[in-house]
C-alpha cells in the first residue's frame, strides 16, 4: 500500500465519510478554503491510480468510492509511524503520548483495557 500525502488523505477522509459521491460532494465536504474543482479533481484521479478509490460512470460524471477502507488505511499508517519513530514498539508510542500528554498510569490502563476489550469483540 502506498502511503498519502497530507491532500490526499483529507480527501480520502471525505470520501470514506460520504461512502459514494461525485468531484463537487467532496469539494463541498472541505473546509475552507476550498480548493479549485480541478485540484479535487486531479486528487481524486491519483487516488485512483494509487488503488485506493474506484468510480462508476454516469455519462461524463463519475461518482467514487473507496477500495481501501479506512481501518486498513489507518492500521497501515500507525504501523508506518510506529516503525518509523517509534522502533516499531508500541511501549515507546505509549510512553511518549504518556509524557506528551501527561497521562496517569490510571488513563494509560484504562486505554489498554478498552483496546483489549475491543479486540475480544472482533
Amino acid at each position: 500500500m502506498k502511503e498519502l500525502t497530507r491532500a490526499e488523505e483529507q480527501i480520502m477522509q471525505v470520501i470514506w465519510d460520504l461512502k459514494k459521491c461525485f468531484v463537487k460532494e467532496v469539494l463541498e465536504a472541505l473546509p475552507e478554503p476550498k480548493p479549485a474543482y480541478n485540484t479535487v479533481s486531479t486528487i481524486v484521479r491519483i487516488l485512483e491510480e494509487k488503488g485506493f478509490v474506484t468510480h462508476e460512470s454516469f455519462g461524463k460524471s463519475h461518482r467514487y468510492f473507496a477500495l481501501i477502507d479506512k481501518p486498513t488505511y489507518r492500521k497501515f499508517a500507525t504501523g508506518k509511524l510506529l516503525k518509523g519513530y517509534f522502533g516499531g514498539k508500541v511501549e515507546n508510542l505509549l510512553s511518549y503520548f504518556a509524557g506528551e500528554k501527561d497521562l496517569t498510569l490510571d488513563q494509560l490502563q484504562e486505554i489498554i483495557n478498552q483496546a483489549k476489550e475491543n479486540n475480544q469483540n472482533q
